[in-house]
């Protein structure tokens, strides 16, 4: 997913920082039998999820694929597996 870009945004990046810190300290409140603090801990974790949600609406997320770059991607995703059948395959033995 590197080609893509996939989740590496500030949106994506800051809300699952905040998760995991709320994670980890879920995980020491639950060591140390404190249920309050376990439940304030989960609700960081929701915090995460909303402060990512809100980041990439204010456009700090993926941008929205256009029309043209679908197609471009789907038309080059034909071109591929058309060049891979065996047909192609044979066509370039006989060449060489």
């Amino acid at each position: 997913m590197a080609g893509t870009s996939h989740g590496h945004t500030p949106a994506a990046w800051t809300g699952v920082i905040i998760s995991f810190v709320g994670f980890c300290a879920g995980g020491v409140f639950m060591v140390g039998d404190s249920p309050v603090g376990f439940w304030a801990s989960m609700g960081v974790v929701i915090l995460g999820l909303v402060v990512g949600v809100i980041m990439r609406l204010m456009g700090l997320g993926m941008p929205k694929e256009s029309a043209e770059m679908r197609e471009a991607r789907e038309a080059a995703g034909r071109a591929q597996v058309t060049a891979r059948t065996p047909a192609a395959e044979t066509q370039q033995h006989a060449r060489a």
